[in-house]
C-alpha cells in the first residue's frame, strides 16, 4: 500500500506557490511586511506592471508632478518616522524629481525610490524612454543606487533599499527596475530585524561627558537630528541639569528644543563671523545633530571663540570627518544623550540670563510679516504642525512665530525650492486628525503647487498661507552681499499679475486674500478651522 505524507504534500504546495509568484508580488509582500503600503507615485508607461490588481490594504498617492511626489514623501517619512516608498517614470520623471531629492538627502529623510526603466531586451537599442545610466542620475544625492543584474534579483535590491534607508544617516535610496522584471518568477524574501540606531564609543563620549561636566559656560547648539532621532526630552533633560544656553543650529530643518523654554539662547545664522559673536563667552560648545558649521556665504577667522573647545554628536560619518576643529562623537543622538543623562549629576550652574522676548507687532496699513506671524502664533493651536517654506520670512518667523514642541516643524535643510507645499501633504497624511500650516512665500509656492490638487482629493486639513510680497525677497536681500549698489535692481526678482486663489480654485481648494490687518484674524480663525484644503493669500509690506 503507498501512503502519501501530509506534511510533504503540504511542503510541496508552499514550494509550488512560492516558485510561481512573481518580482511584482514578492515586493508587495515585502513592503506590507515593513508596513509600507503608502505609494506615492506620478504613473508612467514603464511603472504600470507593478500596479496591475493593485492591493485593496494599499493606498495609491498621485502627486501631478514628480517633485511634487517626492516632496509629499518627504514630510510623510519625516512625520511619520519611517520610510516611505515612491514611484518615479524613468529618466526624465527621475530628472523632474531630482530637487526634491536633494531636499531628502539633505533632510536625512528616507525614501526608498523605484523608477521604471524599459524592457532589458531592447536596452542595447536606445529604446524611447530608457534611462541610458539609471544608477548614476541621482548620484550624489541618493545613499545608493542599483539596477539589478536579473530580475529574480529585484526584490532583495528593493529590500535593501528599504533597510539601508533607515541606516545612519538616513536617506533616499533608488532601485531602477525594467518593465518586464515584474512578471518575472521570484521568491518570497521574509522581513528582516536589522539595527538603526548606533552607540557612540565609550572612551570618546566619556571625554566629552567630562568636558561637559567640567566647563563653567557652556552651549548647546541643537539641530535637526536631535527631534529626527526622537531625543525632545532627553535634550531638555540634558540643558537643564547643566543650566546650558541652547541656540538652534544654522538652517536646521526641524524644532529641536522648546524656544519659548528659560534656556533657548535663539538661532545662529549661517554666517561664521555671527556664530563666533554669538557664542562669545562660552567656553565649551557642543554641537548636537548638526554640523558645525552650516555657512552661506564664505567667511574668515576662527570657526569658534578663542578659548573654548568645540563637541560634536552626529549620527553621520560625513559630517564627522569635515568638522574643522575639536572632537565628534558618532553615535545616535538619542543614546548618546541617555548615555550622558545616565552620568553622576554634575554641581548645579547658575542659570544664564533669560532671552529677551521681541517687541510686539503693531498693524500697519500694510501688513508686516512679524504682524502676520504674530496673529498666526495667536491664534494657532499648540498642537498645529507649522510646514515652512518662505526663506526670506524665517528670521521674522523666529522671533514671532515660537516652536514649542517635538515634531511641530518641518523646513527644508538644503534651500532648494519647491518642497514645502507639498511635504506639507505628506505630514498631514502621516497625521491624520492634525491641522497644519504651510507658511510658503510667493516665489517658493509656484514651483510645486499642484500639490494642492491632492490635498484637495484626499480632504486634507491644511491651511496653505502664501506671504505674498510681489518678489523674491530673499534674493534681493542677498543682493549687497554680492556687490549690488543700495537702490540697484536685481533682475529676475520681481513677481506681478499673479491671482492665488484663482489658482488655488483651479486646483480644486477655497482660496481668498487679504491685505487689510483689521481683516488678518477673522480670515486666519476661519482658515485653521477648514473642513478641507484652504488658501490665504496674505499681502505683507
Amino acid at each position: 500500500m503507498h501512503t502519501t505524507n501530509p506534511q510533504a504534500v503540504d511542503d510541496t504546495a508552499m514550494q509550488t506557490a512560492l516558485e510561481r509568484m512573481t518580482v511584482r508580488d514578492a515586493v508587495i509582500d515585502l513592503l506590507r511586511q515593513l508596513g509600507m503600503t503608502t505609494v506615492f507615485a506620478n504613473p508612467g508607461s514603464t511603472e504600470l506592471p507593478l500596479f496591475r490588481n493593485f492591493p485593496a490594504d494599499f493606498r495609491y498617492i498621485l502627486g501631478l508632478q514628480e517633485a511634487s511626489v517626492v516632496g509629499m514623501a518627504d514630510g510623510f517619512a519625516q512625520a511619520s518616522r519611517r520610510a516611505a516608498f515612491v514611484n518615479l517614470h524613468s529618466a526624465a520623471g527621475v530628472g523632474n524629481a531630482m530637487g526634491n531629492i536633494f531636499t531628502a538627502h539633505k533632510n536625512g529623510t528616507p525614501l526608498v525610490i523605484t523608477a521604471g526603466q524599459q524592457a532589458r531586451s531592447i536596452l542595447p537599442f536606445d529604446p524611447f524612454l530608457a534611462s541610458v545610466q539609471a544608477t548614476e542620475l541621482p548620484k550624489p544625492y541618493v545613499k545608493w543606487s542599483t539596477e539589478p543584474a536579473r530580475a529574480e534579483d529585484v526584490p532583495q535590491a528593493i529590500a535593501r533599499a528599504c533597510y539601508l534607508a533607515m541606516l545612519p544617516p538616513r536617506g533616499p535610496v533608488l532601485v531602477s527596475v525594467p518593465v518586464d522584471d515584474w512578471d518575472r518568477p521570484a521568491h518570497r524574501l521574509v522581513r528582516r530585524r536589522v539595527s538603526t540606531e548606533i552607540r557612540p564609543q565609550p572612551a570618546v563620549l566619556e571625554g566629552l561627558g567630562l568636558a561637559l561636566d567640567g566647563c563653567e559656560r557652556p552651549a548647546l547648539v541643537v539641530g535637526a537630528a536631535v527631534d529626527r532621532d526622537g531625543a525632545w526630552e532627553q535634550i531638555i533633560a540634558l540643558a537643564e541639569r547643566h543650566n546650558a544656553r541652547v541656540f538652534a543650529a544654522p538652517m536646521s530643518g526641524r524644532c529641536s528644543f522648546p524656544e519659548d523654554h528659560r534656556l533657548f539662547a535663539g538661532f545662529l545664522p549661517a554666517l561664521r563671523a555671527r556664530v563666533v559673536e554669538l557664542l562669545a563667552g562660552h567656553d565649551a560648545i557642543f554641537v548636537m545633530g548638526a554640523p558645525a558649521f552650516t555657512y552661506h556665504v564664505e567667511g574668515a577667522g576662527p570657526f569658534i571663540p578663542p578659548g573654548a573647545k568645540l563637541f560634536q554628536i552626529t549620527d553621520d560619518p560625513g559630517t564627522a570627518a569635515w568638522t574643522p576643529v575639536g572632537t565628534t562623537v558618532l553615535g545616535s543622538m538619542r543614546l548618546t544623550l541617555q548615555d550622558l543623562l545616565a552620568r553622576p549629576a554634575c554641581v548645579l550652574r547658575p542659570p544664564p540670563a533669560s532671552r529677551q522676548p521681541p517687541p510686539m507687532a503693531t498693524a500697519t496699513p500694510r501688513m508686516t510679516v512679524a504682524y502676520v506671524l504674530q496673529t498666526l502664533a495667536q491664534l494657532r493651536d499648540p498642537q498645529d504642525i507649522v510646514v515652512e517654506e518662505a526663506p526670506s520670512a524665517r528670521p521674522v518667523m523666529q522671533r514671532h512665530l515660537p516652536m514649542t514642541r517635538s515634531a511641530s516643524f518641518y523646513t527644508m535643510d538644503s534651500g532648494g525650492l519647491g518642497w514645502g507645499m507639498p511635504a506639507a501633504v505628506g505630514v498631514a497624511l502621516a497625521r491624520p486628525g492634525q491641522r497644519v500650516i504651510a507658511l510658503i512665500g510667493d516665489g517658493s509656492s509656484l514651483y510645486s503647487m499642484q500639490a494642492m490638487w491632492t490635498a484637495a482629493q484626499q480632504r486634507l486639513p491644511i491651511t496653505f498661507l502664501i506671504l505674498n510680497n510681489g518678489r523674491y525677497a530673499a534674493v534681493e536681500d542677498f543682493a549687497p552681499v554680492f556687490g549690488f549698489v543700495p537702490g540697484e535692481v536685481v533682475q529676475g526678482t520681481a513677481l506681478s499679475g499673479l491671482d492665488f486663489p484663482a489658482l488655488a480654485a483651479g486646483w480644486g481648494c477655497v482660496g481668498q486674500r487679504v491685505s487689510a490687518a483689521s481683516e488678518l484674524p477673522q480670515v486666519l480663525q476661519q482658515a485653521l478651522h477648514s473642513d478641507g484644503p484652504c488658501l490665504v493669500d496674505i499681502a505683507v509690506a
